[in-house]
């Protein structure tokens, strides 16, 4: 495994992290914790150190089934990066409130949930600009800083061109930005990754597999399950993608390369881009996922050298 540095965190993260949206149940299927113990012991034994998760995957459930894992294991071990704003109430559903109370409830909830006394990374998640402008939350949050609660701030971006937020991070002591970015979808090249290295900020590329459609599985006419957050894309939307994918795979991929490795390696290679979060349904696919490390250039801005 190789590791880099989390923009100005004194944070050494893996290239390849954990994704955990999955453990949450919109991705087709429910997890078991024998099954996420499976998949994070996998994870450790490979090298991998970060595992990314957040409020709303499940009221809290994905973290609770990390949290479970967490405990049995060494907590110093991992890097930890969940994330607040949203309110699970069934799939698909949420509700938002960027208030500083309640933030500082759902914080409190989190860790609880996670059986943590502090979260490494946390992330504002995916909310509107108007939410974002807050003192009072910013205040609040630097406090729990002080209190040992979270150790570092993060965004996670909607939108993948959200400057404004990008831009502001620094101001309001962030030092990551999550942002969707893969071979599918470039938009952050423009603005985003260049305010993220104009700040030194790390930056955490998630759907690095653009929901599993990069992992080269998928042919023209896939159809997803109903409980799959990829069945919610209107099909004409499908059929687009996945002819671009066949023509990436015939055209860029080196005949013989697994297309999931040689898609998050190219997510890595990107000079701004720290690590990428890809979800694992099984432990196979975390060491497929792993393996892409073996592509990934040593010259990087923020690479760790041994």
């Amino acid at each position: 495994m190789k590791y880099r540095r989390l923009g100005k965190t004194d944070l050494k993260v893996s290239v390849i992290g954990v994704g955990t949206w999955q453990f949450g149940g919109e991705w087709g299927m429910d997890f078991s914790q024998a099954e996420v113990d499976q998949i994070l012991d996998k994870a450790k034994q490979l090298g991998i150190n970060l595992i990314d998760t957040a409020e709303c995957y499940g009221d809290h459930l994905s973290e609770k089934l990390i949290g479970e894992y967490l405990k049995k294991d060494r907590r110093e071990d991992w890097i930890v990066a969940t994330k607040f704003g949203h309110h699970f109430h069934e799939r698909f559903t949420r509700t938002n409130d960027y208030s500083a109370e309640s933030v500082l409830q759902q914080l409190d909830q989190s860790l609880k949930a996670l059986q943590t006394d502090y979260i490494d990374l946390y992330q504002f998640h995916s909310g509107p600009d108007e939410a974002f402008d807050n003192d009072a939350l910013w205040t609040m949050l630097d406090k729990q800083i002080a209190a040992g609660k979270i150790r570092h701030l993060g965004l996670s971006i909607a939108k993948n061109d959200n400057l404004h937020q990008t831009a502001s991070a620094s101001k309001i002591n962030a030092k990551a930005v999550q942002v969707v970015y893969n071979r599918l979808d470039r938009k952050p090249e423009e603005e985003v990754f260049v305010s993220c290295q104009e700040q030194d900020l790390g930056v955490l590329a998630r759907v690095p597999l653009a929901s599993g459609y990069l992992s080269g599985k998928y042919k023209p006419g896939a159809v997803f399950a109903g409980n799959d957050v990829r069945h919610r894309h209107d099909q004409e939307h499908v059929r687009n993608l996945l002819a671009q994918v066949e023509e990436i795979k015939q055209q860029e991929v080196p005949e013989g390369m697994d297309m999931a490795q040689w898609a998050l390696a190219w997510c890595l290679n990107h000079p701004a881009v720290t690590t990428v979060i890809p979800g694992s349904k099984n432990p196979a696919q975390v060491e497929a996922n792993a393996k892409a490390a073996d592509y990934v250039s040593d010259e990087h801005p923020q690479a760790v050298r041994s």
